[in-house]
């Protein structure tokens, strides 16, 4: 699960680099970043209520 963390990280990473080779300031970028954190956070917290809910289950055959 830790995992899932630094993929944000690296995503804003690669959006700094391709903001940088094109030209393009930090700040006109900013939308893009705000995009990649909320829908990064959306799908860590959606594995961790999975994770969350499925831990408690026993299967039994």
């Amino acid at each position: 699960m830790a995992k899932f963390f630094l993929f944000p990280i690296i995503l804003c990473l690669f959006w700094t680099l391709f903001l940088h080779f094109n030209g393009v300031p930090l700040k006109q970028g900013k939308k893009g970043f705000i995009y990649i954190i909320a829908i990064s956070m959306t799908i860590i917290l959606s594995l961790g209520l999975l994770l969350w809910i499925t831990s408690g289950q026993n299967i039994r055959s």
